[in-house]
C-alpha cells in the first residue's frame, strides 16, 4: 500500500523558502522570476479541502493568509492580488498568494494561462529588489504565530 505522505510534493518538501514555520502550518516565498513575492500557505498535515479542518484550524489558515496578502499588498505593491487554492495538482492544502502586475507575463489572465507578454526586466529587478523587505515583514509579523 502506498502512503499518500510520500507521493505528496508538498508533504515532502517545504513547497518553497520557508519565511515561517509554524506548528500547523508553514509560510514559503516561490523563486519564480515572472512573480516576486509569490508566496504560499501550506497546512502542515496532509488535507485535501479547507472543510477537513475543525472550525479553529479554518480560521487559523484564514487569518494567516489574509495577513500574507496584507503584507504582500504593503511591500509590493501590485495592481491586484490573486488568491488560489486549487490542489488538483497537488491536493495537499495550500493557498497560492500572486502580486500581480499590468505589465507581468499573464495580466489579466490567470498565472497558469498562457503567456501574453514577456515583462520588462526593469520591472522585474524593481520587484526582486522589494524580496529583502518582504521576508523581514513576513517573519515579523507571522512571528506571533506558533
Amino acid at each position: 500500500m502506498i502512503n499518500v505522505n510520500d507521493a505528496c510534493d508538498l508533504c515532502q518538501s517545504p513547497g518553497g523558502e520557508i519565511i515561517h514555520q509554524g506548528e500547523l502550518f508553514r509560510v514559503v516565498l516561490i523563486d519564480d522570476a515572472n512573480y516576486p513575492g509569490f508566496c504560499r500557505v501550506i497546512w502542515r498535515d496532509h488535507i485535501k479541502e479547507v472543510t477537513d479542518l475543525n472550525e479553529l484550524d479554518r480560521m487559523l489558515m484564514m487569518d494567516v493568509m489574509w495577513q500574507v496578502e496584507k503584507i504582500v499588498r504593503d511591500v509590493m505593491q501590485p495592481e491586484k492580488i490573486n488568491l488560489a487554492s486549487l490542489g488538483t495538482m497537488v491536493p495537499h492544502l495550500h493557498w497560492h498568494v500572486i502580486p500581480r502586475y499590468i505589465d507581468d507575463a499573464h495580466f489579466p489572465s490567470p498565472v497558469w494561462a498562457e503567456t501574453k507578454r514577456v515583462p520588462s526586466p526593469q520591472s522585474l529587478l524593481a520587484r526582486q529588489e522589494k524580496l529583502p523587505l518582504l521576508r523581514k515583514k513576513l517573519q515579523q509579523h507571522l512571528s506571533s504565530y506558533t
